[in-house]
Order: C-alpha cells, then sequence, then structure tokens
C-alpha cells in the first residue's frame, strides 16, 4: 500500500483539500488571514497602479508580486476566490515536487566517470514523509507566501549534483520571493566541482535581470527595502530567541505581548528584549558564516574521494541545507510559524535519495511541525493571552528546533554515515563498500529511512 503511487497521490490531494478546507472555509481568519493581506496588496496594483516595491518599500521582494499576482488571475477579488485560487497555486506547485520526490534518485544521480547512470530504486519514503509532514504543519503549509517557496527548493535540492545551475536559478528566483531559500546557495557552492560556473554565475544573471527589471519600472530606490524592514522588527513572540520572556509572561506582567501594527505582528517586551533582538541581528550572519565554514571543512576533510562518492555528496547537500535553515530559524528574531515549512525540502529529499542516518532527524522534524500546528492557528490566542499549556508546547517545539541544529552540525562533523558497519535494508545486510560507491552498484535503502 506504501508503496503504491496512486495511494501516494490519492493522499496527497486529500491532504492538500483539508488543507484547503481548513484555510477558505473552516477558520480563515485564523489560517488565511496574510491571503488577504496579498489580495489587497495585488488589487492596489491593478486598479490604482500602486505596486510594492515599484510605488513604494515593502516587507518582501519583489518577486512576491508573481505568486500574490498568479493567485488574481482569474480576476475574482473577494477573499474566498482568491484564498481558492492560491491553494491551487500551492496545490500545482505541491504535485511537481512530489513528482520529483518520487524519482529523486535518477534526478539527482551524478554521472560517474566512465558516463554510466546506475540504476537505482526508486522509494516513497520521502514523498509520504513530505505529505505527512504538511497534514501535520497545517494550513499554514498552504497559506503562506512560503508554501511556494518550499516546492521549487524541493526541485533545487534534488537536481543540485546533475544540474547545478538549474538548482542555482531556481534558489536564487525562490530568493528574490522570500528571502531564506538564499541561504542554501552556500550548500550548493560547496557541493559542486566549479562554483562560480555553475552557482555564482547563475545566480548573479538572475540578480541583474530582477534588478535590472525593477529599475527600468522605476522601483530602483526601493528594490533592497525589505532589508530595512526587517532591522524594524522587534523581538516577534514565537521566535526560539523570545522564548525565555514568552514563559515568564506567563507568570509576570514584566512582559508585554503586542502587536507591532506596521508589519502585523505579534512581538514580546520587556527587560532585556531590545538587546536580545539586537544580539540576534548579529548572531544571525555569524551563525550563517559558522554554517558555511563547517560546510567548507567537511567537503575538504573528505578530500577527493567526495568527488567520486554520491552519497556523500547528497549529504552535504540535503544536511548542509538543514542546517542553514536551522540556523536561519534559530538565531533570528522573527519567528512566524510559516519558516517550519523551510525544514521539510531538506528531509524530504534525503528520504527520497536514501540517504543514511535521517530517522531521527525526520521523526524531529515532523514533531516539530505538529507543535507548530498546535501553536498556530488552533492555540494562537492562548499563547497571545498567556495560556500555559500551549505555551509549554511552544517552548518545547522551541527547544527542539535548537536540538534539531545540534544534531545536524555533529552529523556533519562525524565520519560519513556510510563508512560505518553495513547498512541493513529490508532485504538483508549491505556491503558497506557498495553502499559508499553508487557508480558501481545501486544505492540500498537504509534501516533508518522512515
Amino acid at each position: 500500500m506504501l508503496r503504491s503511487l496512486t495511494a501516494v497521490w490519492v493522499a496527497f490531494l486529500a491532504v492538500h483539500a483539508w488543507l484547503a478546507y481548513v484555510g477558505v472555509v473552516l477558520i480563515p481568519q485564523k489560517a488565511f488571514w496574510d491571503l488577504e493581506l496579498y489580495r489587497y496588496w495585488m488589487w492596489l496594483g491593478v486598479h490604482e497602479g500602486q505596486w510594492p516595491v515599484l510605488s513604494g518599500d515593502w516587507v518582501y521582494p519583489v518577486g512576491a508580486i508573481l505568486p500574490m499576482l498568479a493567485a488574481a488571475v482569474t480576476g475574482q477579488w473577494t477573499g474566498p476566490e482568491y484564498a481558492a485560487t492560491w491553494a491551487v497555486l500551492v496545490t500545482a506547485l505541491d504535485a511537481v515536487a512530489l513528482g520529483v520526490l518520487l524519482h529523486a534518485p535518477r534526478l539527482a544521480r551524478p554521472v560517474g566517470s566512465t558516463g554510466r547512470r546506475p540504476h537505482e530504486p526508486r522509494t516513497t519514503t520521502g514523498a509520504w514523509w513530505w505529505i505527512g509532514f504538511l497534514a501535520l504543519l497545517g494550513p499554514i503549509a498552504m497559506g503562506r507566501l512560503d508554501a511556494v517557496v518550499a516546492p521549487v527548493v524541493v526541485v533545487a535540492l534534488a537536481v543540485t549534483l546533475r544540474h547545478p545551475r538549474v538548482s542555482s536559478v531556481l534558489l536564487t528566483v525562490a530568493a528574490w520571493i522570500k528571502v531564506a531559500p538564499g541561504a542554501l546557495l552556500l550548500a550548493v557552492v560547496v557541493a559542486v566541482r566549479r562554483p562560480w560556473r555553475d552557482v555564482v554565475l547563475p545566480a548573479a544573471v538572475v540578480s541583474v535581470v530582477v534588478v535590472g527589471a525593477v529599475l527600468a519600472l522605476g522601483g530602483g530606490a526601493h528594490v533592497a527595502s525589505f532589508l530595512g524592514e526587517q532591522e524594524e522588527r522587534g523581538l516577534q513572540i514565537e521566535a526560539v530567541g523570545a522564548t525565555p520572556w514568552v514563559l515568564v509572561g506567563v507568570f509576570s506582567d514584566a512582559v508585554r505581548r503586542h502587536l507591532n501594527e506596521p508589519i502585523v505582528t505579534w512581538e514580546v517586551s520587556g527587560p532585556g528584549t531590545a538587546g536580545a533582538a539586537d544580539a540576534l541581528g548579529a548572531l544571525f550572519f555569524v551563525g550563517l558564516a559558522a554554517c558555511a565554514v563547517l560546510l567548507w571543512w567537511r567537503r575538504r576533510h573528505l578530500g577527493d574521494r567526495f568527488w567520486e562518492d554520491a552519497v556523500a555528496q547528497r549529504e552535504l547537500v540535503a544536511r548542509g541545507a538543514l542546517l542553514l535553515v536551522l540556523a536561519t530559524i534559530v538565531f533570528n528574531k522573527v519567528g512566524s510559524p510559516q519558516y517550519i515549512g523551510w525544514l521539510a525540502p531538506p528531509v524530504a529529499v534525503a528520504l527520497a535519495l536514501r540517504l543514511p542516518g535521517w530517522r531521527g532527524t525526520a521523526w524531529t522534524v515532523a514533531g516539530v511541525a505538529a507543535a507548530t500546528q498546535v501553536v498556530f492557528p488552533w492555540g494562537y490566542d492562548q499563547i497571545l493571552g498567556g495560556g500555559l499549556l500551549v505555551t509549554a508546547v511552544l517552548a518545547a517545539r522551541n527547544v527542539a528546533l535548537v536540538v534539531l541544529l545540534v544534531m545536524t552540525a555533529r552529523a556533519l562533523l562525524r565520519p560519513p554515515a556510510h563508512d560505518l558497519p553495513p547498512v541493513l535494508d529490508g532485504g538483508g545486510a549491505v556491503d558497506a563498500v557498495a553502499a559508499r560507491t553508487p557508480q558501481t552498484a545501486p544505492l540500498h535503502e537504509a534501516s533508518d529511512a522512515v
């Protein structure tokens, strides 16, 4: 049953139908509220000529206009119609990503020194995990801009080793929609032989085209305004760094929860919160730099063998992407629930590629997704009101994110998992050398695949 492609696609459609029902019909004001902002911004552009970035500063990069405008393609401007079209858009993009996950071993397979493309059996593990993750994360997995970006990142990570230029273009396009995917370019740069030609140049070309288009349309003064908008934020209530104050706020009036009205986010304020927000602003870049150094060290530590070991290459891309995503969440003064969706692409791709050593990570990320849905949308009113139970869930979720960051860093510091004693799959022991050299033998499913 779990290996049936029909079952995979039926489950995919059922989960997306449920997410759309929750967001469009059941609790639209809670689950899909951001879509009202998207709809309003696009209405101003189409009917009043006041386009984000082109007419003034905006909290998002200019590329975010594209999916927001695409959801208005039907010409229907009421909330439910716009939300329904958005749900269809996200479902279509997710379907492409699901297809990639189902064929990931073939798409990610580097050509060996002889040019042969060895057979690797397909698995539905990554696809099933991703569908389950979306269900656990809930309507936030559909009703935010990040829902458009996540499937693009899935495709980019899956094709990185075989088509690094395509991966670079996709990640750069995604970064011009929502900034975070740009950080994943660091993992791609480290994992390819010719990073300047295959990663940096394509990313630069995309950025030049985007900036040139904005300049031509008269929005040059605002093209980087999203960076300044981030600086004006305080310590957001769901951020990992806000956890101590959120907990104290349950028992003390010294910590206040308030709405930052210009950007419509809930933040905490109290003794030390301003300093914490400033510190996280600096730690964010320090953390990303440390991740880049660790990935570079990992590649150098493996030496020339790295270029002949497809498992090591795939592991560096997937684990490196997860490390960078976790750093952008943990060291961030902003902590919106949709950020958890960034964790899914690296894990789903790793499972689809049968990489060893991902079982604990996959289960932990799934638990983080479930806890996030408890917090938002179902328990958010209790968070804002200082409810103890849901606040404890939020705190546990944030601790789990820190644990995941440590787990991921440790995995990159240890010897590759396929260097350890023989791996077992459903058919018995697999020779460690065969698992290590996919150019001469198929990759086998690890015993710890979810």
